[in-house]
């Protein structure tokens, strides 16, 4: 029996994205940012401005960069551009890449360098981080970022092919461009976060079930129930207290953004964090991967 070619090209996709990783040179999101920018530059006016007005404006953004790109992914539709298509909207190698850049310097006990790779990851200030503050940070950003670049893009091409990747990966670039609650994006980022909301409402949620099912059930489950609300995002939370959870790992806590301590929720269960469950987190992941490509593939064939 033949692979059918949609999971054919999950598969190829993916076995991309684990060998050669992001394109180090040309990579289409670099344009877009440029192009996201320029866009940004025209149509929005003040800082915040008008609310109505420039959430419209964000909105008409939104849609002037991202839908004809969709729309060009649909046209062009083909398992051989699917599975290019998937490949540059993954980011698991990379992510991988990065976790561990992290893990080994804290491991060998080099804080700074530690600090200085987890900086390359976060948003929060990371001179000041201790060990667990700087192992905390990376399995956050491991657990959250898992669904953002492997699994938000592969419900998405499972749902749509190569133009839902394209869907997801766009929105999630426009979302950390455009989403924070800063004067200059506090409206015009409005559309581009909530848009974001909604494409990772369902695949948030079946990362948090894999991360459950693939590490410590009971307490993911448990971590999940009592914890996600309490998290200011309605996708991180559920994401990151499952994945605390499942890994037996204690996360949140205060953390410097630009200067300002916030205290944020206490996520998980289990000991603080350190340089091991980098790795573990970063296996968890992967493991999570390839269990939805094996049942995209089991599920098509057994449908076909």
């Amino acid at each position: 029996m033949s692979l059918p070619s949609a999971p054919a090209a999950a598969l190829a996709g993916v076995l991309l994205d684990r060998l050669l990783g992001e394109p180090r040179r040309w990579h289409p999101l670099v344009g877009f940012g440029r192009l996201a920018d320029t866009a940004e530059r025209l149509l929005r006016q003040g800082a915040p401005g008008h609310a109505a007005g420039n959430r419209l404006r964000g909105l008409v953004a939104w849609s002037a960069i991202v839908l004809p790109l969709v729309a060009l992914a649909m046209w062009l539709s083909h398992p051989l551009v699917d599975a290019l298509l998937l490949w540059l909207a993954l980011g698991g190698r990379s992510l991988g890449e990065h976790a561990r850049a992290i893990a080994a310097p804290l491991a060998a006990g080099d804080l700074p360098a530690a600090r200085q790779a987890v900086g390359m990851i976060v948003s929060r200030d990371t001179t000041q981080l201790d060990e667990t503050g700087v192992a905390t940070a990376a399995v956050e950003s491991v657990l959250e970022n898992g669904n953002d670049a492997v699994f938000g893009a592969l419900f998405w091409f499972c749902v749509l092919g190569g133009a839902g990747a394209v869907l997801f990966r766009l929105a999630n670039t426009l979302d950390a461009m455009w989403g924070y609650k800063d004067a200059r994006r506090l409206h015009f980022g409005w559309a581009a976060a909530r848009l974001d909301d909604g494409l990772n409402f369902i695949p948030a949620r079946l990362t948090a079930l894999t991360y459950a099912l693939l590490g410590r059930t009971r307490s993911a489950l448990a971590c999940w129930r009592a914890q996600a609300g309490a998290w200011s995002s309605p996708n991180a939370g559920p994401v990151m207290a499952a994945g605390a959870g499942a890994l037996n790992v204690c996360l949140g806590g205060a953390a410097s953004y630009h200067g300002a301590v916030e205290e944020r929720p206490k996520l998980g269960a289990g000991g603080t964090a350190t340089a091991a469950d980098i790795g573990r987190a970063v296996a968890l992941v992967e493991r999570g991967q390839w269990l939805w490509v094996g049942l995209f593939v089991a599920g098509s064939l057994v449908l076909a």
